[in-house]
């Protein structure tokens, strides 16, 4: 542990572990097989990457994409950690450099696709060469019951058998009980350790709203982080070429990324969203899982993921560097119909039930009044540790419970039944709400004794609230056009002998804890550095939060060194960024410090750092 405390520091810039990173790296260093479960921004690439330094020989590190291991070898290779990845984004000769660099021993992680670690010809290179051990990201996608199952993660099982006396290391973000079994199974991991951190992301600020006016609601987000990094999710490439085009032309600075771009076209969006020339990047589920991008602010989901699993992870894209993000997630029940028909379209027999109950929980989590905090780790088996989290629109008070709920439920289910249980929720809306449609009118439901019965209420509301009770089970969507029909529940809730809980949004307000991590940091200073990261990163060709996290830039401008020798005392600076960056980062702020007449060089402690629970750990234990 002392060597690797050495290392992380000297590297990395750290001064302690995070929860379970102990424990993952031991299993590591002491050649036991092991899954490990983190969050994403738990640290997880930490758990193989300080391991690999301090170990003889090299690590063999499978990756989903190219993308990824570009980011994490420029990461660690400005960290002074030798490493490369070997795949097609590579011309022959640069392929037999890498293979030269393994064979002389230089190399500390070697970064490949699962298809290409497991061809024979990559085995029998690998066979000649002091392996320390296998580590397998993103393994979750070894799992069919998992939300990104890829069939070239399956061959991986042969890993065992070529490499016998090899420890095999698998690291997800997001495993069910189910998928963390089939993962060590389909792995033929050896008495692994399992080890599963908290799935709860307390930096995170989640919100969940009914979506009504999608562009306005995004712009809501996106002007509360001002020239901060976000994503926005859409399900189809249609929506986010449309949703990129609409936000370019209000001003803001955004590109598309889906799969239906050119190849070249997409890398360049992406890379113009890492290089932060633009600050939003518009995107289908495709987009993420290639990037390790630390500082994105927000994530925007403008229509419902397809599963818990899916949105914990797309979500967790925000806040990677421990700093407070938001996460908004607006949807409609349009949604559900969309992907129950990508799915049946998509998905084979053996998977189809098992997407549809996941797209099922999804739906509820979004329809129901519970704290997101603590509907989330529940889905992975987790209690919260507080009954408040402080950071989700129930807990903050900006969800409104209805005072009599059983009255307002009974009047909507009696308008259903009054119309033969034959309409969706759109048209039962227009009948509540006392509309002079021509549909309504025709069909007569304007002599009907519920018509009108909530005209004083908004249609947001209404369908806001009909959406309530078929996630609470009094409703249920049926058929091709989703006709509402009422359950045994619903006819209970008609008697009175059932009460539902009916909710609607308040004003919202700003998580008392989103700013205190900005305590004490001078803004100006912070922009003035952030200027400085990104002009050395485009100098060396490479994402600007691979020179500092934004963390680091927060400390830097709340403590204002100006002397090289107290650099190691912030967070994120190792030995080799503070010979590399080190002279150029004090002069910057020496210079701004005079020019504002600003004090200079605050006391470095743990006592005046607010950033503290990010340098400790902030993520809790299972």
């Amino acid at each position: 542990m002392d060597s690797l405390l050495s290392v992380i520091q000297k590297h990395w810039g750290y001064d302690s572990f995070r929860p379970l990173q102990r424990e993952a790296m031991s299993a590591a260093m002491t050649s036991r097989d092991s899954l490990t479960v983190l969050p994403t921004g738990g640290g997880k690439s930490l758990c193989y990457q300080a391991p690999a330094v301090c170990r003889n020989g090299m690590a063999v590190v499978v990756s989903p994409l190219i993308a990824l291991m570009k980011d994490q070898v420029d990461a660690l290779t400005e960290c002074g950690v030798p490493a490369a990845f070997v795949n097609s984004s590579l011309t022959s000769q640069q392929r037999m450099d890498v293979a030269n660099r393994v064979r002389r021993g230089e190399l500390k992680m070697l970064f490949a696709a699962p298809e290409r670690l497991v061809q024979q010809r990559m085995i029998d290179f690998l066979a000649d060469v002091d392996l320390s051990f296998i580590a397998i990201d993103e393994a979750h996608c070894i799992s069919n019951w998992g939300h990104d199952f890829r069939p070239e993660y399956r061959r991986l099982s042969s890993l065992r058998q070529a490499f016998p006396d090899v420890s095999i290391h698998a690291f997800t973000a997001t495993a069910t009980e189910r998928v963390r079994q089939d993962i060590t199974e389909q792995l033929n991991l050896t008495a692994p350790e399992i080890l599963v951190g908290s799935f709860d992301r307390p930096n995170l600020l989640y919100r969940v709203e009914r979506r009504h006016d999608v562009i306005g609601q995004i712009r809501e987000v996106v002007d509360r982080h001002p020239n901060e990094s976000g994503i926005v999710y859409c399900i189809s490439r249609a929506n986010v070429e449309e949703t990129a085009s609409t936000l370019k032309s209000l001003g803001y600075k955004t590109l598309p990324y889906h799969a239906g771009l050119e190849p070249d076209q997409r890398k360049a969006n992406q890379e113009a969203f890492i290089d932060e020339k633009i600050n939003i990047i518009v995107a289908t589920v495709a987009f993420g899982m290639g990037i390790d991008k630390s500082n994105v602010r927000y994530v925007v989901h403008a229509e419902m993921p397809r599963s818990i699993e899916a949105y914990q992870q797309e979500s967790g894209r925000a806040g990677r560097d421990g700093l407070e993000a938001e996460c908004s997630l607006i949807y409609s029940g349009r949604d559900t119909h969309t992907w129950e028909f990508l799915i049946n379209q998509s998905e084979n027999d053996d998977n189809r039930e098992a997407s549809l109950q996941a797209l099922e929980k999804m739906e509820s989590f979004c329809f129901s009044s519970v704290c997101r905090h603590t509907q989330l780790v529940a889905h992975f088996g987790q209690q919260l540790e507080k009954d408040n989290c402080g950071a989700c629109d129930v807990c903050l008070n900006e969800i409104e419970n209805l005072p009599d709920p059983l009255v307002l439920a009974q009047k909507i289910i009696s308008s259903v039944y009054r119309q033969e249980q034959r309409y969706g929720a759109e048209y039962t809306s227009l009948v509540l709400r006392g509309s002079k449609s021509k549909k309504v009118l025709t069909n007569g439901h304007d002599r009907l004794s519920t018509y009108g019965l909530l005209r004083k209420e908004s249609e947001r509301d209404v369908r806001g609230w009909i959406d309530q009770l078929v996630a609470q089970g009094m409703l249920k969507r049926s058929g091709e056009y989703s006709v509402l029909v009422i359950t045994d529940e619903g006819l209970q809730l008609l008697k009175g002998d059932v009460t539902p809980q009916l909710t609607r949004p308040k004003t919202r307000q700003q998580a008392a804890s989103a700013t205190h991590k900005w305590e004490g940091v001078d803004r100006g200073l912070f922009e003035n550095l952030r200027q400085m990261r990104m002009d050395i990163a485009a100098e060396r060709g490479v994402p600007p939060y691979v020179i500092f996290g934004d963390m680091t830039l927060r400390e830097l401008a709340r403590f204002r060194p100006t002397d090289v020798d107290v650099l190691l005392g912030i967070y994120g600076i190792g030995q080799q960024k503070l010979e590399e960056f080190g002279t150029t980062v004090v002069e910057r702020i020496a210079d701004y410090c005079l020019a504002e007449e600003l004090e200079s060089d605050l006391p470095i402690s743990d006592a005046n750092r607010s950033a503290k629970t990010a340098r400790s750990g902030s993520y809790r234990q299972k």
